[in-house]
């Protein structure tokens, strides 16, 4: 089925369950909508340590230097503004979604999404996994690859072995190579 058909199906099925909630009566359908979706969720300590380790060193610096220069007030807000983008990034988790014929993540602010004909191969490592895209044809004629999806326990501290577990079930489904 195609996406469309199937998001339509999900919404009525949804539409359908609720009226017979209402109606007391048990549910026909079962959602299917997340079940096969398996989310592996990290968390990002390296960029939100920095940006607080770069306050600090800003706030030092505004108070060794002897000239008033800068307004005390102006050095306070971006301080500030430094360490309130440090929280929002910590408390953003990064996470890899791997679907039934699909996986995503978000990268630059925005939700990435493969299909399973995009990836080229499935690398796991001790501690690192990394899924190698496709290349594809640009206007020029050349092959482009965009940037290959690197998840790494060290970084991000997602939980390696159960994505590896993940992505070889996936990998095995589709045909795509798999490097352990």
């Amino acid at each position: 089925m195609s996406r469309s058909w199937e998001r339509m199906v999900q919404k009525n099925t949804s539409q359908l369950n609720k009226q017979l909630k209402k109606q007391g009566k048990p549910s026909l359908y079962a959602s299917k909508g997340t079940a096969t979706a398996d989310i592996f969720r990290g968390r990002n300590f390296v960029l939100p340590v920095t940006l607080v380790a770069l306050a600090a060193i800003y706030v030092l610096l505004g108070l060794a230097s002897q000239q008033q220069v800068m307004n005390t007030s102006l050095t306070w807000i971006v301080v500030g503004l430094y360490i309130l983008l440090a929280i929002v990034i910590f408390l953003r988790r990064p996470f890899l979604k791997v679907d039934k014929n699909s996986v995503s993540t978000i990268k630059f602010n925005r939700d990435r999404r493969l299909t399973a004909d995009q990836i080229a191969k499935i690398k796991v490592g001790a501690g690192s996994v990394v899924i190698e895209l496709k290349g594809s044809k640009g206007k020029n004629g050349k092959t482009s690859k965009g940037g290959n999806w690197v998840f790494t326990k060290l970084i991000n501290r997602y939980d390696t072995v159960a994505m590896g577990e993940r992505l070889e079930r996936f990998a095995n489904t589709f045909d795509i190579p798999f490097e352990k």
